[in-house]
């Protein structure tokens, strides 16, 4: 079976926002949907405000799933973006 990396990039609703806490929840959530936990990024957007970006894994076959609205419902997070899908090497 193919896998796939999925990144998904996370904006909080404030520069105030405790991303490790929406982290943690946010990879719990992959969890619940069937994706792996790759790793993380912080980025610098504007003015204080950071997104974290979150690289996924999944089988191929698992096709598409409700990622971006499933953790928009996540407590502090103002918008969930998927902006890369790329099948894995290896």
């Amino acid at each position: 079976m193919a896998r796939v990396v999925v990144t998904i990039r996370i904006m909080p609703e404030s520069p105030e926002q405790d991303l490790n806490i929406i982290e943690n929840k946010a990879i719990k959530e992959l969890q619940n949907l069937g994706l792996e936990f790759g790793k993380k990024e912080i980025r610098p957007i504007a003015f204080g405000l950071n997104a974290l970006i979150i690289y996924a894994i999944q089988e191929e076959s698992l096709g598409a799933l409700n990622i971006e609205e499933t953790l928009s419902k996540i407590e502090g997070v103002n918008s969930v973006e998927i902006i890369d899908v790329r099948r894995a090497v290896g």
